[in-house]
This record gives structure tokens, sequence and C-alpha cells, in this order.
């Protein structure tokens, strides 16, 4: 039951040191130039799209756009429409 209980407070102590060691934080610039080297890492890893395919999505964003635009506008002059017949009636 000692040697147990030795085992454990070796143990703790240990991870005691580990945690210590790891709680200092390296400093500002060695943080920036950190980030910006995972940041490049990752950027390697992208699968850009082709420039068709670019093109391809930003006319369909566009026209998508102009659709709503134009939907939109279409609903709210049937409103005003609406809401004219209504006071007209009332007034």
């Amino acid at each position: 039951m000692a040697e147990d209980k030795q085992k454990k407070t070796a143990v703790s102590r240990t991870k005691a040191e580990a945690v210590k060691k790891d709680d200092v934080k390296p400093g500002f610039f060695k943080r920036i130039g950190r980030w910006f080297h995972d940041m490049k890492v990752e950027l390697k890893k992208v699968s850009w799209p082709s420039r068709k395919d670019v093109t391809n999505n930003t006319v369909v964003t566009v026209v998508m756009t102009l659709l709503t635009a134009v939907v939109l506008w279409g609903f709210d002059e049937l409103a005003q429409l609406v809401v004219r017949a209504l006071l007209t009636l009332a007034g």
C-alpha cells in the first residue's frame, strides 16, 4: 500500500515538473514566426481552383444576385400596389 502511494507521488511530481516546463511561453516574435510558418505549410495543402472554375463560379454568383434583386424588387412593387389599393379603399 505504501509502495503504491510512493509511485503515485512520484508520478504526480513528474507531471507537475512537466507542466512547469510547458508553462513558459515562447517570445512574441517566435510565436509570430511560428504562425507564419504554420500558415505557409497549410496553404501548400490547399487545392486551389483553376481560373476557369473561378470565372464560372463568379458568373453564377453575379447572375443569382441579379435574379434575387429582380425578384425582391417585384415583391416590393407588388406590396406597394396592395398598400396603395388598401389606402384608396379606406380613404
